[in-house]
């Protein structure tokens, strides 16, 4: 997935060969904004207007803006897999959390290290 990120927001960006642009979709926010350009920099300049825009309409309307994530998950899964799980974090002297926080990490590692560099 190509993508990019600005203010802790990440956005799916895709080639639109019919009409001949770049369009991008902010992920992690429960609307819909998108945005668009027929070049990187110009694809970029519209990602930043949009979260922006995002972010102010927020702020007049009094509302909270969606973060990206909280750093709490819920999942349900089946009974098999948590204790196996819990197992594997007891086995190596970790908390579930723990455990399951460097699984997710390991299994997010390409998208974390974009994420990291964007930053830098």
């Amino acid at each position: 997935m190509n993508s990019m990120t600005y203010r802790g927001y990440t956005a799916r960006i895709d080639f639109d060969e019919r009409d001949d642009l770049f369009v991008g979709r902010l992920l992690g926010v429960r609307d819909i904004i998108s945005f668009q350009g027929e070049s990187v920099a110009e694809l970029r300049t519209q990602f930043h207007l949009a979260v922006d825009d995002y972010l102010e309409d927020c702020a007049e309307r009094g509302v909270s803006p969606d973060k990206p994530a909280s750093g709490k998950v819920m999942l349900r899964i089946r009974p098999e897999v948590h204790a196996a799980a819990t197992i594997a974090a007891q086995a190596a002297g970790k908390s579930l959390n723990q455990w399951a926080d460097e699984v997710f990490e390991q299994a997010a590692s390409p998208r974390i290290s974009e994420t990291s560099a964007v930053r830098n």
